[in-house]
């Protein structure tokens, strides 16, 4: 199989943004969630008119590995604006959901608004002393 670089899993990113159901803010965003075997797992948000029940992209690729039973991961890309894209971060929820799950030190987040303006940092840098599980 061929290896997805950092630019090829934004642009499936990009591809996931496209069922979106964002009928209220219209703020499409799209994720690509890279297990360390190879296994992409997409996800998109999906907004509820109650606001509460609204899920990010982040969280939507994440449950749906978690629940093929998915457990290792290795990167995420996220892609999402409303007319045009912009650097979409993921929220403090979706960062704590990323800790549950990844090592903060080498789980890598690939932002950008195009292929030549992404950037990457670690869970670490986005999430400095999230809740952990207990040692």
């Amino acid at each position: 199989m061929e290896e997805l670089d950092e630019k090829k899993l934004w642009e499936l990113a990009v591809a996931a943004r496209e069922y979106s159901y964002s009928p209220y803010s219209g703020f499409k965003v799209g994720a690509a969630l890279l297990s360390r075997g190879g296994k992409v797992f997409r996800g998109c948000n999906i907004e509820n008119a109650a606001y509460s029940p609204t899920n990010c992209a982040e969280r939507s690729a994440f449950f749906s590995a978690i629940s093929q039973g998915e457990r290792d991961f290795e990167a995420i890309a996220i892609a999402g604006g409303k007319d045009e894209l912009i650097s979409c971060y993921p929220c403090g929820v979706c960062r704590q959901v990323m800790a549950e799950f990844c090592d903060p030190c080498t789980f890598r987040i690939i932002c950008g608004k195009s292929r030549e303006s992404l950037e990457v940092m670690t869970l670490d840098e986005l999430l400095p002393k999230g809740f952990k599980m207990q040692d």
